[in-house]
């Protein structure tokens, strides 16, 4: 990369270093009230704001919502045409502007103060028509964007953005909001899975790959082969003696053992991994990760074996 670009990418993080550090220090009663009334209120938090603070608006609104706070975003221009009426009263409205003097943004002030909201702005010049409007004023002022021309928001976006985050996470901390309060918000994603199932709802329980513990090894194999879990029980569900896995054959063969003169009892693990069907899938995963298998065997209370789990 030429020196002229790394200079100026340089310069982008020293500007963004330093707007951090004065937002950090600047974090005072403000921020405290804001994150007071938002918990306190059993409504829906109203996220606003025009352009690129709309972008982050947007951003800081999901953020909310799928940490615990619900919450919509308005854009401006749409409220002046009938959007307005997503507000209720004395709902909150965090309003971002980094100028303060947004168009779109002040004129919907004397609306929203017709219905006794209460005003967080997310301003950069405090002393601006939404700075003074406003309940609470969380002041994001920056010395300079970190554009090369001081005109892209870049900083601004930036700071507006942290600022979001740090509501996000104070009230999380504030409600003592746990990764299965987060769970419930995705249940479509790898966390939802995770906490939200149990081991019962991914396991295979229908034609286990069950073997005689005086089973050929032939007949080992091919059992596996039909199971399609790289392994075979041997026993059966109310008396599992043991398991092989495709693992213990690779073993043998890097011994050079004669599989034609071995049965099933001679290289079974008479003591393999199990886990109830009532865990959730998260400790499950963990619990194969830990000790590098991709399955599980699942037994219930009575140790009769129900199914098997796997992973890839």
């Amino acid at each position: 990369m030429a020196a002229d670009k790394l200079t100026a990418i340089s310069e982008m993080f020293r500007v963004y270093h330093s707007a951090l550090d004065v937002l950090e220090s600047r974090l005072d009663g403000a921020f405290d009230a804001a994150v007071s009334a938002i918990a306190d209120h059993d409504g829906t938090v109203i996220v606003c704001g025009m352009g690129k603070s709309g972008l982050v608006g947007r951003k800081i609104s999901a953020t909310l919502s799928s940490t615990g706070t619900p919450s919509v975003f308005l854009h401006p221009a749409e409220a002046m045409h009938g959007d307005l009426g997503i507000v209720r009263e004395k709902d909150i409205v965090i309003l971002i502007s980094h100028s303060g003097e947004t168009d779109e943004v002040v004129h919907l002030l004397p609306a929203f103060q017709r219905r006794n909201v209460t005003l967080i702005a997310l301003v950069g010049r405090p002393a601006s028509s939404l700075g003074r409007a406003a309940d609470i004023v969380l002041n994001a002022a920056i010395d300079k964007e970190a554009c090369p021309l001081n005109l892209a928001p870049t900083t601004s976006t930036l700071t507006a953005l942290v600022v979001g985050d740090a509501l996000a996470i104070a009230l999380m901390d504030k409600r003592g909001f746990k990764a299965e309060d987060f769970a419930k918000t995705h249940p479509g994603g790898k966390l939802g899975k995770k906490l939200l199932t149990r081991v019962s709802d991914h396991m295979q329980k229908d034609a286990l790959p069950f073997v005689a513990a005086d089973a050929l090894m032939s007949d080992v194999i091919v059992a596996m082969t039909k199971g399609r879990l790289g392994l075979a029980l041997v026993g059966d569900a109310e008396n599992l003696d043991g398991v092989i896995t495709d693992g213990d054959l690779r073993r043998m063969l890097v011994d050079g053992r004669d599989l034609s003169r071995c049965v099933a009892r001679d290289i079974m693990s008479a003591t393999p991994l199990t886990i109830q069907p009532d865990v959730n899938f998260g400790e499950a995963e963990e619990k194969m990760t830990e000790a590098r298998v991709q399955c599980l065997i699942v037994m219930d209370e009575a140790q009769r074996v129900c199914g098997v789990i796997q992973i890839f």
